[in-house]
């Protein structure tokens, strides 16, 4: 039999000095309170970065203002981030930092591919979406849920630029409420018959392939998370077809095309389902729950972009005879500014450190989502408040980021719905 440890005895083992808590034969540390034991399933709380991360960061940063930062501008007017910039990015290894070695990947941890996620939306957080989409979303879904098979033949190929993913699972009366999604998939012998629609597919119109979510019975209000399937489909399926696609008169993410995709009689092989026939609402909120952790991570780039963009403002401009960053109501913006950064990134990096450990993180990543959602628009709108007049002008970014800050609280779950799930995890304790 197994004794469950107590905090009060890793603590007081602690105090005394003792090294790495040490349980005797037969006992178990719980999972919540790992961290304070120093054993695997938790470490030692420690803000510092590794050597690793710095260099890797500073790669990243390098790759940013060079290939990224000089040319957002002239991507927003496109609509579009050129193909060659993601074939750069599979080369030095950030469109599959997640994925493991052995399909391709960096094998990278949740907290650097957190800090990594905040540098690229520094520069350009278009760019930012496009590679969560085809990394977070379609690449983890076909990780944790694909077959041996399907491992190898997609992940290699969206690590490294070869081909893009994208993840369809929205559809136009049903945002929110996800499980209400309608469209189908009937068995035909040894393929699958697609039929359906799907709204505000970032990446969607270009990427080579699709995870796709479908209902396999028919649609039932009372049983709507039940018959929900997973499938990858080809751009160049027979009945698939992008409709409609929008970038450059979108509020942000001018750079990020979303798409509309029909699927009319679209069919593909049966081996092309991702994981069992009735695992689709499972699969969706694992996938989602990743896919918000990194859409928090690039609201602390927008965020940290915006409060760098502000602090350079204030310091040189001037009014009144002195440097404006000198009046205390201007202070005070920069005080609230560098909390909400400081908070959004905490936040983050506690979600990320809780997967590295196995830990349920649901809670802490809808968390970090939620503050991000919220304090991502308030610091980006005090940074368009310090440049006065100039804010308002294409000729500073702060605009820009003030625009790509409103979405972080609408795609991947509202906040709303974070409040849903953060009172329910809290509630049901």
């Amino acid at each position: 039999m197994s004794a469950t440890v107590s905090r009060e005895r890793i603590l007081s083992w602690n105090c005394e000095g003792g090294g790495p808590f040490q349980p005797q034969a037969g006992e178990v540390v719980p999972a919540d309170i790992g961290f304070l034991s120093g054993n695997p399933i938790g470490s030692a709380m420690e803000f510092a970065i590794t050597e690793e991360q710095k260099l890797l960061r500073q790669t990243v940063q390098e790759f940013v203002a060079k290939e990224i930062s000089p040319h957002v501008e002239a991507w927003e007017e496109k609509g579009d981030v050129p193909d060659s910039v993601f074939r750069k990015l599979g080369e030095i290894g950030l469109l599959g930092a997640p994925i493991p070695v052995e399909y391709g990947g960096a094998g990278l941890d949740a907290v650097t591919y957190a800090m990594l996620t905040e540098e690229l939306a520094k520069g350009c957080s278009s760019l930012r979406t496009t590679i969560s989409v085809n990394t977070s979303l379609f690449g983890m879904n076909v990780l944790l849920f694909g077959s041996e098979a399907q491992k190898r033949f997609y992940l290699p190929k969206i690590s490294s630029g070869e081909k893009r993913g994208a993840w369809a699972l929205t559809e136009p009366q049903s945002g929110s409420d996800a499980a209400g999604l309608r469209t189908t998939a009937r068995r035909k012998g040894d393929h699958w018959v697609l039929n359906g629609h799907k709204m505000w597919i970032s990446d969607g119109g270009k990427a080579d392939y699709h995870v796709v979510y479908a209902r396999t019975d028919e649609f039932d209000p009372r049983t709507k998370r039940n018959h929900i399937a997973t499938f990858v489909v080809h751009k160049d399926d027979p009945g698939f077809k992008v409709g409609s696609v929008e970038s450059k008169t979108k509020l942000g993410l001018r750079a990020s095309p979303t798409a509309e995709l029909l699927y009319e009689d679209c069919t593909i092989p049966a081996d092309r389902m991702l994981g069992k026939p009735d695992s689709g609402w499972e699969q969706a909120n694992k996938i989602l729950n990743g896919g918000r952790l990194s859409v928090a991570a690039g609201a602390v780039g927008i965020a940290q972009a915006a409060l760098d963009a502000g602090i350079a403002y204030v310091k040189s401009r001037e009014a009144f005879g002195k440097k404006i960053g000198e009046f205390q109501l201007v202070k005070e913006h920069v005080a609230y500014m560098t909390l909400e950064v400081e908070t959004m990134r905490l936040l983050v990096y506690k979600a990320a450190w809780m997967k590295d450990q196995g830990l349920d993180n649901r809670l802490a990543v809808s968390l970090a989502k939620l503050h991000a959602g919220e304090a991502c628009t308030r610091v980006t709108e005090r940074a368009v408040q310090l440049h006065g007049g100039n804010g308002f002008s294409g000729e500073y970014p702060v605009e820009r980021y003030w625009r790509d800050s409103k979405i972080i609280g609408i795609y991947e779950g509202t906040n709303e719905i974070q409040k849903i799930i953060v009172a329910g995890e809290v509630l049901d304790r």
